[in-house]
């Protein structure tokens, strides 16, 4: 079985100082077998495997939205027992699923509330604007209406206005 090299090293830096935690109670918390973790422990001591401060697998909380959500979807067709390979290889655990589609659901809920809002303000806007648009063609009436009088009366009067 092939782990990640983000895996490899958060088992690693547990059972090294400053945790130093017993390699068994790791072993049985992270699902690797004891000996494999030994055999990791020896490839850094005889420098054939060096513990990388930053992985180059991102964290799981260090992950995008849309590569949380590939993953969610990926994890879906696997069956029960292809998950914890499949976990352990990505470097991540059950829970961090859960609170991913939690996380997903809080974005998309988040954005359908911001559309109502947004759309809710745009129809005030246009019912304002046809408002508006309305008094303005009315004016625009009136003064046309105003002027075509002005202009009969000026002809029926014979207005002598010299310009």
């Amino acid at each position: 079985m092939r782990y990640s090299e983000g895996f490899r090293n958060s088992v690693l830096r547990k059972v090294l100082p400053p945790e130093s935690r017993s390699v068994y109670v790791v072993a049985k918390e992270m699902g690797v077998s004891p000996m494999t973790i030994q055999n990791w422990l020896g490839r850094v001591k005889d420098g054939r495997m060096t513990l990388s401060s930053e992985s180059a697998e991102p964290t799981p909380s260090g992950r995008g939205a849309s590569e949380k959500l590939r993953l969610l979807l990926e994890s879906r067709s696997l069956t029960e027992g292809q998950k914890g390979d499949w976990l352990r290889r990505h470097g991540m655990h059950t829970e961090h699923l859960t609170l991913w589609e939690q996380e997903l659901e809080g974005i998309v809920t988040d954005k359908q509330q911001n559309l109502k809002q947004e759309n809710s303000e745009l129809k005030k806007e246009n019912k304002d604007l046809k408002k508006e648009l309305a008094r303005n063609q009315a004016a625009m009436a009136e003064a046309l209406a105003l002027l075509t009088l002005k202009k009969k009366a000026d002809r029926l009067l014979g207005s002598d206005e010299e310009v």
